[in-house]
């Protein structure tokens, strides 16, 4: 056997190489100074891209407690027009008792007559009571100060024991569903008698 051996035997055969070899060396291709300013890009864009998913996240949020709001509001004020609706009907049937109380007055024995006023008061104490379980509330603002949110003026009334800007009567009343105004009150406001 051949106790030497080529240099192309001993890299088929996976023998070492000297260090003399040219190939082994290892390759910079870029400088020292080079890498470090690339280093410094790529950390720059990876703080840009972090910032920017931090404001994507910020936004996405934003968007989702908005449209939670949105379902919430429309949840509740969905029957707002049903409601305004329904009000009126509230309304014919309190001018309806009264008219029908004045008439069962205890002067007037009519048995029928009573009955109907006594169902017709029932009914619209029910009614009330409906409106309240849904968030539906008649205003008073009788004796209260003018809101131009919450009443509209259709006259003016002499100021007799009631300060100036006082809402002294109410010729239509308001409601609020859930706290916003869905029908203003029509009042009268005192005024300085001249």
């Amino acid at each position: 056997p051949c106790v030497f051996s080529t240099a192309a035997q001993q890299r088929s055969t996976g023998d070492e190489c000297g260090p003399e070899d040219p190939h082994d060396e290892p390759k910079h291709p870029l400088s020292d100074c080079a890498l470090e300013h690339k280093a410094i890009k790529l950390e720059e864009q990876v703080r840009d891209l972090t910032e920017r998913y931090r404001k994507a996240l910020a936004d996405s949020e934003n968007v989702r407690r908005r449209t939670q709001k949105f379902v919430e509001d429309a949840k509740l004020f969905g029957i707002q027009s049903f409601c305004r609706d329904l009000v009126e009907v509230a309304d014919i049937l309190e001018k309806t008792t009264e008219s029908a109380a004045e008439e069962a007055e205890p002067s007037n024995p009519n048995p029928t007559l009573q009955k109907i006023c006594e169902g017709l008061s029932l009914i619209e104490a029910k009614l009330q009571s409906v409106f309240a379980k849904h968030g539906l509330q008649k205003m008073n603002p009788v004796g209260g100060k003018y809101d131009p949110y919450d009443h509209e003026i259709v006259c003016h009334v002499p100021a007799e024991g009631l300060q100036p800007g006082t809402i002294a009567l109410v010729t239509q009343d308001g409601y609020k569903l859930h706290g916003r105004t869905i029908r203003h009150a029509l009042v009268g406001v005192a005024v300085e008698s001249q």
